[in-house]
């Protein structure tokens, strides 16, 4: 095995962060003799501990408040996903009380002050401190098991780069010179962190297709098995085609795609006609946050994911408050009746044959919980088990519906519209809805159906608004079942659509000037 005194720097370093610093300790500080040969000794389980930190980081309990005073939005990537799909339009929720993200339903999160604002930010920088730390400490390596970590950071890095892309700035196309977000690689020093300008937009894709390729090579055959919290080449491939898409290579997109989804198989028809999406066991997992009983987030009882997302939780703000995340009335109308997602929302008239024949003590579960028309039942409790007061559900970061849906929108656009159309009705007429058809006779056409199902599939899960920007649609709440006090109307590049680099950023890094942040815009109207 190969050496390098590089990865000698972090014998002291935590893999906590708590500023907008992306690394506060000294940078370029060696140890020799005695010492060196120690730390060389500990260098297989001083990366093993920082692997396992990248995947904390998703799941981290208080990144923006404390422990002790916690907001109680503040709970890891699952919080920023719920952030992002209350700025789109196919979520409406209580805009008083005890929904924890109605900044982010009005907009206001946008204010660079903001603690959303900075969730975001750190939660993807943080997870990216750690995937640097592991790249330095399997810098030179040969041997196998570490080349396996360092795929795994190089795909973890892109991630956290394609994630704060979406956010900070207009989607690739059409933006390519806009200005993105501070690139950091591993090698970088703390006086180079510090004074760090913001990259554009095609240097930060440059940068995660680099990784992605590195990350390719390097994770070439590895399969995660049962650790759906670790990347693996399937992932590794759906990160890249998530890539592609955004930056229109169409052709690459649905490529990755089909490589991707030779990871997993999609939840069967009869497997989501009950609530689900909680358990990383699920063969359609290719990626998630694997969240245990003893996680800080879990032991907190309801600062976590299922509290303000799952409607079948024994101890949620969503059940204890009336809290929960509805289906937009103008999606739940576009989802055919013969389709099984339709009732992962209840009706209109109060149904959902996934609940309706459930009961918690002996009481139906429509009535026990409280659900009135439009409440999701998508998500299940933990262990399936309705009124589980215990809320630790896994969250899913990758799932190969995705990418079947990514492969035909990239067929379609590719100019393979029959293959397209086969890819999507094999897929839909087999997993969700045995008398689909797809009537599209365009590309565009099949693009926007595409969206729909994306919308209908992926309800929930962190996509709705990422898929707003980079199909360039407006925001359209008026005319639904949003309360009057957002039912706004949103032009697709409204700068209210993309957020501003935090001050805790701003304060911090003198490379970013006050005129280089995104303008502030007013807050939308009714």
């Amino acid at each position: 095995m190969k050496m390098t005194n590089k990865y000698l720097m972090f014998v002291s370093a935590a893999l906590l962060l708590a500023s907008c610093d992306l690394d506060k300790l000294p940078e370029g500080q060696y140890v020799g003799g005695e010492q060196n040969e120690g730390v060389i000794e500990q260098r297989p389980s001083m990366t093993v501990a920082a692997v396992n930190g990248m995947a904390a980081k998703l799941n981290a309990f208080a990144t923006v408040s404390t422990a002790e005073s916690p907001d109680h939005n503040d709970y890891g990537l699952a919080a920023v996903h719920q952030a992002l799909e209350q700025g789109g339009q196919d979520m409406p929720c209580t805009t008083s009380g005890y929904n924890w993200f109605n900044r982010c339903q009005n907009y206001a999160d946008r204010l660079y002050t903001s603690s959303e604002d900075e969730l975001i930010w750190k939660i993807f920088y943080n997870h990216m401190d750690a995937a640097n730390k592991v790249l330095l400490l399997t810098e030179g390596t040969e041997d196998p098991e570490m080349l396996i970590y360092r795929g795994q950071a190089f795909a973890a890095r892109a991630y956290d780069y394609l994630s704060l892309a979406q956010a900070y700035q207009f989607t690739y196309a059409g933006h390519e010179n806009a200005l993105c977000v501070p690139i950091v690689t591993e090698n970088m020093t703390l006086e180079e962190k510090q004074n760090n300008p913001r990259a554009t937009v095609q240097q930060v894709y440059d940068q995660i297709m680099s990784d992605l390729n590195q990350a390719l090579d390097l994770l070439a055959d590895y399969d995660n098995g049962s650790y759906k919290d670790k990347i693996d080449e399937a992932v590794a491939y759906g990160l890249r085609a998530r890539a592609n898409l955004l930056m229109q290579k169409w052709a690459e997109a649905a490529s990755d795609a089909e490589k991707a989804i030779a990871g997993g198989t999609p939840q069967s028809l009869e497997a989501v006609s009950k609530p689900t999406f909680n358990s990383a066991s699920a063969s359609s997992w290719l990626w998630g946050v694997v969240i245990t009983p003893d996680n800080d987030v879990v032991k907190t009882g309801i600062i976590n994911w299922p509290s303000h997302l799952c409607s079948l939780t024994g101890n949620g703000y969503t059940t204890l408050t009336g809290s929960f995340r509805y289906v937009s009335s103008a999606l739940y109308d576009q989802i055919p009746d013969t389709d099984i997602r339709k009732q992962w929302f209840i009706s209109p008239e109060g149904t959902s044959t996934l609940v309706d024949n459930e009961t918690v003590g002996g009481t139906p579960v429509i009535e026990y919980f409280g659900l009135s028309p439009y409440t999701n039942v998508k998500f299940g409790a933990y262990q399936d088990v309705m009124g589980n007061t215990t809320n630790s559900q896994d969250w899913p970061l990758m799932r190969v519906e995705e990418m079947y849906l990514i492969k035909a929108e990239g067929e379609a656009m590719s100019g393979d519209l029959p293959t397209a159309k086969q890819t999507l009705e094999n897929f839909v007429k087999t997993y969700r809805n045995p008398s689909y058809v797809c009537n599209a006779s365009s590309a565009e056409a099949m693009q926007d159906e595409i969206w729909l199902q994306r919308r209908m599939e992926l309800w929930g899960e962190g996509f709705a608004l990422f898929d707003i920007l980079r199909l360039k649609k407006p925001i359209i709440r008026k005319g639904t079942n949003y309360e009057a006090i957002v039912q706004f109307n949103i032009d697709p590049e409204s700068q209210i659509m993309i957020y501003r680099i935090p001050q805790c950023e701003m304060e911090t890094n003198k490379g970013i000037k006050e005129e280089d942040n995104n303008p502030a815009a007013p807050q939308p109207t009714v």
